[in-house]
């Protein structure tokens, strides 16, 4: 669909049933904030029950080449672009409710992930998962007032060991 003068979108779902967004940039070109800015996109996962059919998809609809993390304990891949991630994509296991469907999980730059969540939650959002420190940063999910699920991440106060990524494939 054709937005005006700003550019071209699409609404999509790949076959795990995660919905989508693409944009094709005309006089809009997209984020005014750099990527991983505090108030910027900052990183993207898709959830799904369906790896494998997913991991076929994102690599023949875009240009991506994908690594699988070497962890034993989740089937964590990430998908990259000359080089570059780009998409992260996580297998939902018992973990997650069998009523939860596919989904992407964007997450937003902050400069404090607590007081990110104090004022979601304080102006009416909630807390769905977190805070918590990983080797990418101290993150959490929240929901905004309508229900519209993201993630808040600051990328400078990290945990961890990062794990080790298989060779592209």
């Amino acid at each position: 669909m054709e937005v005006g003068v700003f550019g071209t979108m699409a609404l999509a779902r790949d076959p795990g049933g995660a919905v989508f967004g693409i944009w094709q940039a005309n006089a809009h070109e997209g984020f005014d904030t750099e990527m991983g800015a505090p108030g910027g996109y900052c990183w993207a996962e898709v959830f799904t029950r369906d790896a494998k059919a997913v991991d076929a998809f994102y690599p023949a609809v875009f240009p991506y080449t994908e690594r699988k993390m070497d962890e034993a304990s989740m089937d964590f891949a990430v998908f990259h672009v000359q080089g570059q991630p780009v998409l992260g994509r996580m297998v939902m296991d018992s973990d997650f409710p069998p009523e939860v469907p596919s989904y992407v999980n964007v997450y937003f730059a902050v400069p404090d992930c607590d007081a990110a969540v104090a004022r979601t939650t304080e102006r009416g959002g909630a807390l769905h998962f977190g805070p918590t420190d990983s080797p990418f940063g101290r993150f959490a999910v929240l929901g905004d007032p309508q229900g519209a699920a993201f993630a808040v991440i600051d990328v400078t106060t990290t945990q961890g060991e990062m794990p080790h990524m298989s060779p592209m494939t």
